[in-house]
């Protein structure tokens, strides 16, 4: 692990974080193109096709401000109707944003947690299951 530094500076006040919330994935299993082609208008992807997903991980970056709870695995419908026109072209996604382990650390929230594996570095939720951390949310509101 490693840090730029660049020099010492007097303190400028509390460092702001993010303004927006994430996308985060509600299964587990393998992303589809299908279903990441339908989230990239909600906002900015962190994974591609194929990579292993699983329930409560950070999969992308909302547009608004709120958190949203996605599903990168839905597939297509397969029905015995084929047409013909620009529906059934390939699928074209803009390439994710892979984050650094500074990058990652410096963007999670004190809900998120950073995972860090040989290969790949990824953002979580500290509490995977949606009912749990709508019960920590409201522990934090009261307190």
């Amino acid at each position: 692990m490693n840090r730029l530094f660049e020099r010492y500076g007097p303190h400028k006040g509390p460092i702001s974080g993010r303004q927006n919330g994430v996308l985060i994935s509600m299964e587990q299993g393998k992303a589809v193109a299908y279903a990441l082609n339908a989230l990239e208008e909600r906002g900015i992807l962190f994974i591609s096709p194929g990579d292993d997903l699983y329930e409560g991980m950070v999969i992308g970056e909302n547009a608004k401000i709120h958190d949203l709870e996605v599903n990168p695995l839905k597939s297509k419908q397969l029905t015995n109707f084929r047409a013909s026109g620009p529906k059934d072209e390939g699928i074209r996604l803009t390439p994710p944003r892979r984050m650094t382990l500074e990058q990652a650390i410096a963007y999670i929230q004190d809900d998120e947690l950073v995972e860090v594996t040989p290969k790949v570095v990824r953002i979580r939720k500290r509490f995977l299951d949606p009912h749990e951390r709508k019960r920590q949310s409201r522990k934090m509101e009261a307190a």
